[in-house]
């Protein structure tokens, strides 16, 4: 019966400079359970990645996993990696602090940007990009 009380989730945090996307699935990742993403929560365009977007989105998470009867989270950080860079952007810290903060406990956190063994071709041509 312990087991039916603690039931866990893996939050997909994807952050990059232009969005943030939180995806709450079981522990499988297979089942997705609850979704938001900066379109969602805030009007203007550029502010999607923004910190604030993050932290309304993260407490719509939140609620929605507490009400399917999840009381902790895995979570799986991702910047857009490949060409891109390799860093998460601003909604990141935001969201795992706002997740924290409403009530859900945090189990692992865990850095899942795909990093390329050897890189694809980079765009921009043999000389760059010439600005």
């Amino acid at each position: 019966m312990a087991n039916e009380k603690e039931k866990w989730g893996v939050a997909h945090i994807y952050a990059s400079f232009n969005n943030t996307i939180i995806t709450v699935t079981d522990l499988t990742g297979a089942e997705t359970v609850t979704k938001s993403s900066g379109g969602m929560v805030v009007k203007q365009d550029r502010n999607e990645g923004s910190p604030y977007a993050a932290m309304q989105m993260a407490g719509n998470v939140a609620n929605a996993a507490r009400e399917k009867g999840f009381v902790g989270l895995h979570i799986k950080v991702r910047a857009p990696g490949r060409g891109k860079q390799r860093s998460p952007g601003p909604g990141a810290q935001a969201a795992i602090r706002a997740l924290s903060r409403a009530g859900i406990r945090i189990g692992r956190i865990e850095d899942v940007t795909p990093v390329p063994h050897d890189s694809i071709r980079a765009k921009g041509g043999r000389r760059g990009r010439r600005v």
